[in-house]
This record gives structure tokens, C-alpha cells and sequence, in this order.
């Protein structure tokens, strides 16, 4: 699903006034104002993915921003996860990289160590204004060389549910933060009570945030600190098959799945439940046009153990390419500050990383709840992972893909570990 757009009105998103930012921040690096001539016409290429939720608030946010420059004109796209990512490994192969991108942390040394993203250290307090973030999250788009992406904001891992379809089903919400048995057997008394209609969950072993989870409720982390794999080729083909049952009985088959792609088991309403980041919230409301839609924290098999942490995933960065490097700098700082896109988004793209673009946020209705949420997982809350390593978004995607095979039943659980510690050691160069 991919569009491009130019100027658009406020249809369907709360009205927004002027913003009143201007392209001369006083933020961290001090330093005069970016040179932005008012009278020159630019037009910025921008992309992220999404789905159209999400599409909808970025329109709303750029006829914010070419309210405020009205000489600057934004082109966006936008794909799924997947997509979007090989997109910009072809764009990155060729030296095309769009001017300002959605981007994320795992994909940050890649990009940034090989000289493809601009430096926005270069424009804090000339530009870019830093002051209203937090140092510990904006460190987070920090490399040897200088800062090449902004967080818009911070989610955990978390499992959704759908009250209105276990209503039907009949079947008591999960609690949250139990064990993984009784996550199972919760799952499994939904798609029991649904007939074959409605599923309790997606499998929990497909995506790579839930094999980190099991590790750090060990005690481990998914990379040693010399960036190699912190768990074994057998221990992964071990995870894989801990999740057969559910595949076979319980979890909504793959099949089902592949034919509502690029939506979710749990966004296309197939599924009661489904573990993700906290600030899906918004996206899921959109695809499944569920009323509400509750968040509880995962199973653990370590109570007491701090298992979660703030996840930057969601960022903003620039081409280092870009013809337009200021104008490239202002769109990134009202991305990032405006608190007109906190109105837009809320929670969406994580709890607002600035403190202006969260007083703007003004979290009522589900953007509360991801708030709430947070508040309410605290204890758990551990230190952030280290900075993925170079290829981390392949890895993952490798892992998904082969997640997937598994439940198509493509592939065994040892030959899917193989292959993924063949092409891990080919993208860690070990």
C-alpha cells in the first residue's frame, strides 16, 4: 500500500492551530539559527509505515507543518514493516534515500555507521531543539560519530485484547502477568468457546521480541556484549517447538493469516489477544474497529524478574543526502516537538518522548491506557538492551520469516534454526 501526497486539509483529525515553531530552537547545542530561506520552494520527500490510521495523523501533521512553512511541500508514502525496510535497502544501494524517514532503532548502526544519515547533532540548538527530551532517550540515537536519529517516543512489550469478542466467546479476559501456561491455557479456552470462528491468540514464539523476552526472564540478553547471538542453535530450535501445540490446536493457523497480510491476526479480528509494543494501540483500533481494545502486561516465568524496558523504536532521521538539510532538520524538530502532532497522535507512536509534544498530547481514551499501562508495569521495568547491533533488522526479519514457515509448515523447527544461525553469522560477519 504505498501513496504519495502533497497538501491536505484537517478532514476526520482534530483542527490544529498555527504551530509557533520557528526554525530557531534553543535546544542542547546553542548556536545561531539555521539558515532557512522563506522564499525558496522545497519539497521534502518523507516515508514511514503504517497502516492508515497512522496515515490519516501524518496527513493531519503535515498540513501543520506547511501551515507553519508554507514554502515547504512534504511528498509521503507509506508501506508495511517488511516492505518498507527492503524498500530502503534498494534506496540505500542506489544513494536515494527519501529526505526525512520514520525510523527505527534497530536499524540505527547500520544506516548511521555507513555514512546514509544526516548528523542532527549539527542542528541542535540550530534547528532542532532538545531541550524538552529526555537525555537517556535521546542518547538513544546516538553513535561514535553524532546523533542521527530523535526518538518520538518510548513503548514495552505488552498483550492486547479484544472485550467485546471474548464477550461473545464468553471468556474472562486474561488477567496479565501470569504464567505462560496459563496464558496457554487462557488462549486455548477462547478458541475452544469460538468454534473455529474467533482464536485466542498468534503464536508466541514467531517474533524474536518474544524469544528476548524468555531470555531476560533468565537473566540474558538476545546479544552478548561482543555482539554475538546470547542464546544456542539449540535453544532456539527448543523455543520453536515449545509453541507446536498452540500452532496445532490453539493459536490461529498461519494460513489465516497470510490472507489478511499486511493486518494482523488481532487487527483483522481473528484473534482475542496478541502480544506487541505498547503504542500499536491506535493501529489496532483502526484495523479492528473495536470499540476498545485493553492492554495487560505478558506471562512471565520469573515474577520479580525486571523483564521489560522502554523501548525507543519509533524515531525520526534525515538522509544525509538531502538537498535540503535545514529544511530536512525543521520538519524532524516539529515531528519531534510540535505539540500540535501530540494532539495528532497521542500515544500512537509510543508516549511522547518531549515533554512539549506530550503536554500537547493531553493522553484521554486509549492514549491513557497505554499511559496507565506503563504506569502500572513499572516494577517490571529493566535497562534497555544496548544499541542493536549492525543488521539487527534483518536478523529479526529473518526470524519472522522463518516463524512464519514454521506455521505453514514449510519448514522444521531444527532446520528453521539452522538456517537462521547460517544467515545470522553471513549478516554478523562471524
Amino acid at each position: 500500500m504505498f501513496r504519495t501526497l502533497s497538501r491536505r486539509t484537517l478532514t476526520g483529525v482534530a483542527a490544529l492551530a498555527a504551530s509557533g515553531l520557528v526554525l530557531t530552537g534553543c535546544g542542547g547545542g546553542g548556536g545561531e539559527p539555521a539558515a532557512l530561506d522563506a522564499d525558496e520552494q522545497i519539497t521534502l520527500n518523507y516515508t514511514f509505515w503504517g497502516n492508515d490510521d497512522r496515515a490519516a495523523r501524518y496527513d493531519a501533521a503535515i498540513a501543520a507543518f506547511e501551515e507553519e512553512f508554507p514554502n515547504i511541500t512534504i511528498n509521503d508514502t507509506f508501506t508495511d514493516f517488511p516492505s518498507y525496510w527492503e524498500k530502503r535497502q534498494t534506496e540505500a544501494a542506489g544513494g536515494g534515500l527519501p529526505d526525512v524517514m520514520q525510523f527505527d532503532y534497530t536499524y540505527l548502526r547500520q544506516y548511521g555507521d555507513n555514512g546514509l544519515l544526516l548528523n542532527l547533532e549539527d542542528y541542535f540548538g540550530n534547528g532542532i531543539t532538545t531541550d524538552a527530551i529526555d537525555e537517556g532517550l535521546l542518547s538513544t540515537g546516538t553513535l561514535d560519530d553524532g546523533t542521527f536519529a530523535i526518538p518520538t517516543g518510548y513503548s514495552a512489550w505488552s498483550v492486547f485484547q479484544n472485550p467485546a469478542l471474548l464477550a461473545e466467546a464468553g471468556v474472562e479476559p486474561y488477567e496479565g502477568g501470569t504464567s505462560w501456561d496459563e496464558y496457554d491455557a487462557h488462549m486455548a479456552s477462547v478458541t475452544e468457546a469460538g468454534g473455529g470462528t474467533v482464536y485466542g491468540g498468534t503464536d508466541t514464539t514467531q517474533r524474536i521480541q518474544d524469544l528476548e523476552l524468555k531470555l531476560r526472564q533468565e537473566g540474558r540478553q538476545l546479544f552478548t556484549d561482543e555482539g554475538e547471538l546470547g542464546f544456542t542453535q539449540e535453544e532456539l530450535a527448543e523455543h520453536w517447538k515449545e509453541g507446536q501445540e498452540n500452532r496445532d490446536n490453539v493459536t490461529v493457523p498461519q494460513s489465516k493469516l497470510e490472507e489478511i497480510s499486511p493486518v494482523s491476526g488481532f487487527g483483522g479480528t481473528l484473534t482475542t489477544s496478541e502480544m506487541s509494543w505498547s503504542n500499536f494501540l491506535g493501529s489496532y483500533l483502526g484495523d479492528s474497529g473495536a470499540e476498545e481494545i485493553t492492554i495487560v502486561a505478558p506471562p512471565t516465568s520469573s515474577p520479580g524478574e525486571k523483564d521489560l524496558y522502554q523501548k525507543v523504536g519509533l524515531m525520526q532521521a534525515a538522509s544525509s543526502s538531502t538537498e535540503h538539510p535545514e529544511a530536512a532538520a525543521a520538519f524532524v524538530d516539529f515531528l519531534i516537538n510540535s505539540p500540535e502532532v501530540g494532539e495528532i497522535f497521542g500515544a500512537t507512536l509510543g508516549i511522547p518522548a518531549s515533554e512539549t509534544q506530550l503536554e500537547g498530547a493531553n493522553l484521554e481514551g486509549p492514549d491513557k491506557a497505554v499511559k496507565d499501562y506503563l504506569d502500572s508495569i513499572e516494577d517490571r521495568m529493566g535497562e534497555a538492551p544496548a544499541a542493536p547491533v549492525a543488521g539487527f533488522g534483518a536478523i529479526e526479519q529473518t526470524f519472522w520469516d522463518l516463524g512464519k514457515s514454521i506455521g505453514l509448515g514449510t519448514v522444521t523447527p531444527d532446520d528453521a534454526a539452522k538456517q537462521f544461525f547460517d544467515e545470522a553469522a553471513v549478516t554478523l560477519g562471524n
